[in-house]
């Protein structure tokens, strides 16, 4: 599953042992999206100053012969390898990262009485920190919390080291973005599908909040997902039709793509709190007195900071530092957060409402249940998982539904019963 992020930079690729039809033209399909998503966001419209100057293409080269896969994949050996265990759909696996979405989605999930199994992509390298106080403390409750141990960011290092294209000092430079790989949460689930086969879990939850579909998804004709393929709704019905087809009866969607990061949040602080006190949405969390400490400067936390403050949450609860929370305002001022324009100017309104001296605007649809075809279809969410709906209803003001790109009043709660 990692290599599915290097078709642009490779001649060929060789697969030494057996894949079937299915596994070829995963990896296939996979990597041809990956590399026009990686062309365009990562090389084109980049974030951070990861690519070597000489590389980055002249308005001239952005056109979509130059970001389709370039290795040629060399197969070697056929596998007919099917499988024909039962699946059970009231148990789910939840991908956990000790983050406010997959923290939800464990507190939703057991709230409605489902066999709930947390587990943990342990990386060897410092993402883990981010995970250990949410799998520490449920490790100790819930026998049914697993983690498997991976080296991959070892691997994405040891690619950096060797790609011309990415600059020596690759290591030095702080960002909140990975210099060029985009699909990440394949080697998560492939390398868990043991125990999903083990424990018969027929549903494998991820953390994909809503996301605003309101964009040209084409850039110079291209067409890309804006990095987040792997956090979108063609990626889950990919994986869940891939999966059918080796006979494997799993279900790969999530709970919370309804709801904004606002309202994740806003549940989670008021109803699951036992929960968030164990959230960690950090990339650069360090150790201080045996404590997990979040940096409190970086996109990431001055977002989930806005959220809980816009929610009258405390982030100190999540190991916040008061200096943190005094300066989040002069941060925010400054700092271009990482979140569709309308949550990002809701919230702020929200803020300023809080006596935060921030230019915010109201739109109310944030704080409702979105839905629409691409990334929130009103059937996503399987039937034995829609009384999570009776929950929502609590903490958002409504619902809405996308019709000719405006959001428009959506009677659901009414359509439900």
């Amino acid at each position: 599953m990692p290599i599915i992020n290097y078709g642009l930079f490779s001649d060929e690729i060789h697969f030494n042992f057996p894949l079937s039809n299915e596994d070829r033209r995963y990896i296939k399909d996979n990597m041809d999206i990956i590399s026009r998503d990686i062309f365009v966001n990562k090389i084109c419209r980049r974030r951070a100053d990861f690519i070597k100057k000489e590389y980055i293409p002249s308005e001239e080269d952005i056109k979509p012969e130059n970001a389709e896969t370039r290795a040629r994949l060399i197969f070697s050996g056929i596998s007919n390898e099917r499988f024909s265990s039962k699946f059970n759909r009231d148990r789910a696996a939840v991908l956990s990262s000790g983050g406010k979405e997959s923290l939800l989605t464990y507190g939703l999930l057991k709230e409605m009485g489902k066999e709930v199994y947390p587990i943990f992509f342990n990386e060897s390298g410092g993402h883990w920190r981010t995970a250990l106080p949410a799998y520490k403390a449920l490790a100790k409750k819930d026998k049914n919390t697993k983690k498997v141990w991976s080296n991959v960011d070892r691997f994405y290092l040891f690619m950096l080291d060797h790609l011309k294209i990415i600059r020596e000092d690759h290591r030095k430079i702080r960002a909140d973005t990975y210099p060029i790989r985009l699909f990440i949460f394949g080697p998560y689930i492939f390398s868990m599908l043991p125990l999903f086969l083990k424990y018969s879990i027929g549903n494998i939850l991820l953390g994909s909040e809503y996301d605003d579909p309101r964009a040209d998804y084409f850039y110079h004709g291209i067409r890309h997902y804006y990095g987040i393929y792997d956090q979108s709704v063609d990626f889950d019905k990919y994986n869940t039709a891939y999966f059918k087809s080796k006979g494997l009866d799993i279900m790969q969607w999530s709970i919370v793509r309804p709801i904004t990061g606002l309202i994740v949040e806003r549940i989670l602080i008021k109803r699951y709190h036992d929960l968030y006190r164990y959230q960690r949405s950090c990339h650069s969390c360090h150790f201080e007195d045996g404590e997990i400490v979040p940096c409190g400067t970086c996109t990431k936390c001055l977002g989930v900071m806005s959220f809980i403050v816009a929610n009258d949450g405390d982030p100190r609860e999540i190991n916040y530092k008061d200096e943190h929370v005094k300066m989040l305002e002069e941060n925010l001022s400054r700092v271009q957060l990482r979140l569709d324009p309308d949550e990002r100017e809701h919230t702020f309104f929200l803020l300023k409402n809080r006596g935060f001296k921030l230019d915010g605007r109201e739109h109310e649809h944030v704080e409702m249940l979105h839905f629409d075809d691409r990334n929130s279809p009103i059937d996503h969410i399987p039937p034995g998982y829609r009384d999570v709906f009776n929950i929502y209803r609590d903490y958002v003001k409504g619902a809405v539904i996308l019709k000719d790109n405006n959001f428009i009043p959506y009677d659901f709660f009414s359509k439900q019963q």
